[in-house]
């Protein structure tokens, strides 16, 4: 991006007040921006520019002397809006191939965090502080609008000047594509999971062939006989081997992928109708089962075929991957199996392998990240409200055991599409305080608490909000310290 600040000078350094986020200071074009925050805690932008047409398009008040004008503006979407306009590198941007991260923010508080450990690491690790799923955005009660301005105020006041992205996550409905290209999305993850046909994992013979008769060939563009004829027999040279597909391997992956297939060509189209600038993951990383290799190269290579020009994929990947926990599962295996699908990536592609599920997974990064020679885009999304926990605990222990008495009575809801293996029998049901200090570092409290953000924010939103707001420099910091531990991994392989 072109778009760099102005270096900042002493008159414009003396132009903060008490109450300022310093680092969200920023020159750009002549024009002096900053965030502060008010005894009250209400965070207002600031702004001194030379005239009154640099702040067309924000609200607010302004003020003239000696010479400057001086804006002040609530924190509104119009005027995020304005801000990702005076600054455009807050405006959200495609990373292509390059290294990326996307962190999640359930709360709309954890960017400055997240900042402070892309500073931390100094690697070019390509951030998406925007980033939501559908379903998340339900239970949090928040809007694609919300998601992105929140992002645009977090990394403004943390200054970070350095591109962004934007991923509408894991969309599953065509409306979905709607609502989230008018917030201003740049990365759209198409997820269609419900669509892909488990049963075809372990059907017989006689039943892949009627699944695959019986599918829509017409959607797919395509009719059985070429399909067979276009895969079955066809080899593909890897670094390492060559992998040479069967008839049985072929048939039983258009039967399982196949109407995935179809409806993500049809979620792809009508993005493309949009005109927007945009870049395309394909995931499928939520099924039951393990994305063969065959299978990878089989929903690729139709994918393709079908027109979609796609920057990641997102198979799901041998072993478990729940939410807030380890990777569980045989380790040596799972390195074989980043190192295929990245191999099968370099010879289709080039194109991205998406980690999901990527929060905690320490033992898994490395692997990864070598796999791919930095090809690579991890995704978080709940480890952050997790240790935002952290900070409810430390400071308000009463709360706690009300969030945790509210997220063991919601369990049986909340667990609905998430993979967990957590025993809350195991959960002490009236924790001592140094108990409830402890919550987030065992696996059966840990995942209890972190599927359970939808009811536990719609019971106790406010009172949460108070505890981080009162407490933000100590939320910032337990946030930057657990994602350092996320990003370093990638440092050196970062491009």
């Amino acid at each position: 991006m072109s778009a760099r600040p102005d270096e900042l000078g002493p008159s414009a350094t003396a132009l903060l007040g008490d109450r300022a986020y310093p680092e969200s200071q920023v020159s750009y074009e002549g024009t002096t921006y900053w965030l502060e925050r008010s005894g009250d805690g209400v965070k207002r932008l600031v702004a001194v520019g030379d005239d009154e047409s640099v702040f067309r398009g924000f609200v607010g008040t302004t003020q003239g002397s000696d010479g400057k004008v001086r804006l002040v503006a609530e924190t509104t979407p119009e005027n995020a809006l304005a801000l990702r306009s005076a600054l455009p590198w807050l405006q959200p941007s495609r990373f292509g191939l390059h290294t990326s991260v996307g962190f999640g923010d359930r709360l709309g508080l954890a960017t400055p965090g997240h900042v402070r450990a892309l500073k931390a690491v100094g690697a070019a690790i390509n951030p998406v502080f925007a980033q939501q799923s559908v379903r998340e955005m339900g239970r949090c009660h928040r809007t694609p609008r919300n998601v992105v301005d929140d992002a645009t105020w977090g990394a403004f006041q943390a200054g970070w000047t350095k591109p962004v992205g934007g991923d509408a996550d894991h969309l599953e409905q065509l409306e979905d594509i709607d609502d989230t290209a008018a917030a201003g999305f740049v990365f759209y993850t198409l997820d269609p999971k419900a669509e892909v046909d488990p049963e075809a994992e372990h059907a017989d013979a006689a039943a892949i062939q009627r699944k695959v008769e019986e599918l829509d060939w017409a959607g797919l563009d395509s009719d059985l006989a070429t399909f067979t004829k276009t895969y079955v027999g066809r080899r593909v040279d890897l670094e390492r081997e060559a992998i040479e597909l069967d008839e049985e391997s072929v048939l039983r992956a258009i039967a399982k992928y196949g109407p995935s297939l179809a409806h993500a060509m049809a979620m792809y189209r009508r993005l493309m109708e949009k005109g927007i600038d945009c870049e395309v993951e394909f995931a499928v990383d939520e099924t039951d089962y393990p994305t063969k290799p065959a299978e990878h190269i089989v929903v690729v290579s139709e994918l393709q075929r079908l027109g979609m020009d796609f920057v990641s994929f997102a198979p799901r990947f041998v072993g478990r991957f729940e939410k807030g926990v380890e990777y569980i599962g045989d380790i040596d295996e799972l390195q074989r199996d980043f190192e295929i699908h990245a191999e099968i990536a370099r010879a289709l592609g080039p194109y991205k392998l998406s980690l999901h599920s990527g929060s905690d997974k320490y033992s898994t990064y490395p692997l990864i990240a070598e796999a791919t020679k930095g090809v690579v885009h991890l995704k978080t999304a709940g480890t952050s409200w997790a240790e935002a926990l952290r900070v409810i605990a430390n400071n308000d222990p009463d709360l706690m055991r009300e969030v945790l008495e509210l997220a063991l009575d919601s369990f049986e809801a909340n667990r609905k599409s998430y993979h967990l293996s957590c025993d809350p029998t195991r959960i002490p049901t009236d924790p001592t305080d140094d108990e409830v200090a402890r919550l987030m570092d065992v696996v059966d409290s840990r995942q209890v608490l972190h599927v359970g953000y939808g009811a536990i924010l719609e019971e106790f939103g406010p009172r949460l909000y108070q505890v981080w707001n009162a407490n933000e420099e100590e939320h910032y910091q337990i946030i930057a310290d657990h994602f350092v531990k996320h990003l370093a991994p990638f440092a050196s392989y970062a491009l």
